[in-house]
C-alpha cells in the first residue's frame, strides 16, 4: 500500500484534490472524518459554531477514530493472501494507492494551535503510521466560509501552512506543496 496524504489550511482545496485523484488513479480515497464529526457535534450540541464546540476530549476522539483508520487499513494489507505475500514480502508495498484527505499531522497541529498540547501517543501514531507522500496545499485559493471553518484570515493560514510542513519536515517525508494559481 502506498500511502498520500492531502494536507494544508482550510479551504485550500485538500478535498477536491484527493477525490481527484483517487479517481484519476483508481485509488482508495480515505474521506476527511473531521469535517464529519464536528458537524455532528454542532447539531448535538445545537450551535452553529464549532470552535465553542470542540474540547480537547472532542479532539482526542477524533484523533483515535483516524488512528483506527490508519489500523484497519494497516491490517487489512498485512492480511493478503499468502500468494500475495510471497511475491511481496513487505506486506504494504503492494500497487494499491490510498489518498488521504487530511490525517494525523492536521489533528497534531490542532491540539497544539487549540490547547498549546498534544497527547504523546498521538506522536507515536504519527511514528507508527507514517505517509510515503504528502501533498501540502499553499493557502492560495479564496476562503470559501462554511460552519465547519474558522480560520479565515491569511495570516492564520499562512501560520498553519508553515506548522504542517514543520512536522512534515520532522519526519524526513517526501512532500510536494500544491499551488493553484
Amino acid at each position: 500500500m502506498f500511502k498520500v496524504a492531502i494536507i494544508g489550511p482550510e479551504s485550500s482545496g485538500k478535498s477536491t484534490l484527493a477525490r481527484y485523484l483517487a479517481n484519476r488513479y483508481g485509488g482508495i480515497l480515505v474521506p476527511e472524518y473531521a469535517r464529519t464529526f464536528v458537524e455532528q457535534l454542532m447539531i448535538e450540541r445545537q450551535t452553529d459554531d464549532w470552535t465553542r464546540v470542540l474540547t480537547y476530549d472532542d479532539l482526542c476522539s477524533l484523533a483515535k477514530h483516524q488512528i483506527e483508520e490508519l489500523t484497519s487499513l494497516n491490517s487489512a494489507a498485512l492480511n493478503r493472501p499468502q500468494a500475495a505475500k510471497q511475491q511481496a514480502p513487505l506486506a504494504l508495498n503492494d500497487d494499491t494507492v490510498v489518498f488521504f484527505d487530511t490525517e494525523l499531522i492536521v489533528t497534531k497541529v490542532w491540539f497544539d494551535y487549540a490547547f498549546g498540547s498534544v497527547p504523546e501517543w498521538l506522536n507515536e501514531a504519527i511514528s507508527r503510521y507514517p505517509m510515503d507522500v504528502y501533498l501540502l496545499t499553499y493557502p492560495d485559493l479564496p476562503w470559501i466560509p462554511d460552519p465547519a471553518r474558522s480560520n479565515g484570515s491569511d495570516t492564520v493560514r499562512k501560520e498553519l501552512f508553515d506548522r504542517y510542513e514543520a512536522e512534515i519536515q520532522a519526519l524526513d517525508i517526501p512532500y510536494y506543496i500544491i499551488r493553484h494559481q
